[in-house]
């Protein structure tokens, strides 16, 4: 294990989004704020309760979520097509670092990028609500297991993207949407009943469902089918992603 180069490729990467911290860090925040003042305040106030839950308390995680997802994504996403685009990746390449260590560089650079927004996103909400956490070790696990699924989502877009444009993508035709519609703004039970089925096939329901449960307690979904979600897909992409980066696929050039 070459803990020096390792060392020195996180620090990299956590340097580059450290450096347009406005942009990385602020203007995450500041879209959380917006949407906290709006829906938890002048929305809330005309919603009652949902299971017993203030509807700022139950908006909360899906917005600490929606904004893990989108930082962890677009650090490694962008991250990883400048590289190629600067012809920069040669350096990496040509490191003594294994594919293994290449991918844990890229990937720990996703994980801080994204808890670290996503922790501002509940430091900020302390203003305005309790802000609970219930169980602080799941907690943890939902911020840095989703942050790393995404990174890996990240990578193998800006291997595949040819320009920036293709790096919005996904987000905004896919992660954006489908993080909307997995309970972030409501429960599934105010659905009718055909829409709950549809909602329970997307799987950010479960991330948006299994961060709420850490924080405030309640659960709408199987908490087993998460931990199922987030583990096969962990550990499939994180393969695809390393045979990739093994057989040089629109990396070497």
């Amino acid at each position: 294990m070459n803990w020096i180069g390792l060392k020195t490729l996180i620090y990299r990467e956590i340097q580059r989004f450290s450096r347009v911290y406005i942009q990385a860090l602020v203007s995450p925040w500041i879209s959380a704020l917006l949407y906290i003042l709006i829906f938890g305040f002048v929305v809330g106030s005309r919603i009652t309760l949902i299971e017993g839950v203030r509807y700022i308390d139950f908006v909360l995680p899906g917005l600490v979520m929606l904004n893990l997802i989108q930082a962890a994504y677009q650090q490694a996403a962008f991250s990883l097509y400048m590289h190629r685009f600067q012809r920069s990746i040669h350096e990496i390449l040509v490191a003594p670092l294994s594919y293994g260590e290449m991918l844990t560089g890229f990937l720990t650079a996703a994980v801080v990028r994204g808890v670290v927004v996503g922790f501002g996103v509940y430091a900020l909400a302390l203003i305005f609500t309790t802000a609970t956490i219930a169980h602080i070790f799941l907690f943890l696990f939902y911020c840095v297991a989703v942050s790393l699924l995404f990174g890996l989502i990240g990578l193998l877009v800006g291997i595949c993207s040819n320009n920036f444009e293709q790096l919005n993508i996904l987000n905004t035709f896919v992660i954006m949407p489908l993080t909307f519609l997995g309970g972030v703004f409501n429960s599934v039970t105010m659905l009718p009943e055909k829409a709950q089925v549809f909602v329970r096939l997307n799987p950010f329901f479960y991330f948006v469902d299994g961060l709420r449960h850490a924080m405030i307690g309640m659960q709408e979904a199987n908490v087993l089918v998460g931990y199922g979600i987030i583990s096969v897909s962990i550990i499939g992409l994180g393969f695809l992603t390393w045979y990739l980066f093994k057989i040089g696929w629109r990396v070497r050039s």
